[in-house]
């Protein structure tokens, strides 16, 4: 299933850090790496709409991507705001082999504050890092974890989520 997101995002930093334009044809998708390109497939119409990824969602259970209101539109799903859909990847972004899953517990404006969070994840769970979001503000994004497969960082999300982490999620460390 997929789903569409504008306001109150429109304008707004995207966990890439690339500002939301409702009116572009991107998308949020939980775990593609960033700049991905998929073709969207409406399997009510059998219309299609080609995204890139520069966000992170839906956290709705049984969805798997989030459209801008422009691709929502050109795929004819407005209105019923919800549909069945078919996710193809068109071009997969450039990831390191090297790269690892991780899962992102928090985004702050504050290096402290995210210092202390880091510090309180690593102690828990050993792997715990600070990573910066260049921009204005810059952003320090706090990654627990460095997890081979998503099988093994979609566990530990939800680890996370039921040890007071409600809003944790999985990131590919090239994101």
């Amino acid at each position: 299933m997929a789903s569409w997101y504008g306001h109150p995002y429109h304008g707004r930093a995207a966990a890439s850090g690339e500002v939301y334009d409702m009116e572009t044809l991107t998308a949020a998708h939980p775990t593609l790496p960033f700049n991905t390109r998929v073709r969207v497939i409406n399997l009510d119409n059998r219309k299609s709409v080609e995204v890139r990824i520069i966000d992170r969602g839906p956290f709705m259970e049984g969805r798997i991507i989030d459209l801008s209101h422009a691709a929502a539109r050109a795929i004819g799903m407005l209105q019923p705001g919800t549909v069945p859909v078919r996710v193809e990847v068109v071009e997969m972004a450039k990831v390191d082999a090297a790269d690892r899953f991780a899962v992102q517990v928090g985004a702050f404006r504050d290096r402290g504050a995210a210092e202390r969070v880091q510090a309180a994840m690593h102690e828990r769970y050993g792997v715990a890092r600070l990573v910066m979001r260049d921009g204005d503000p810059v952003i320090w994004r706090v990654w627990v974890g460095s997890e081979a497969t998503e099988q093994e960082a979609r566990a530990l999300t939800e680890r996370l989520r039921q040890r007071g982490q409600p809003d944790a999620f999985l990131v590919w460390p090239g994101s």
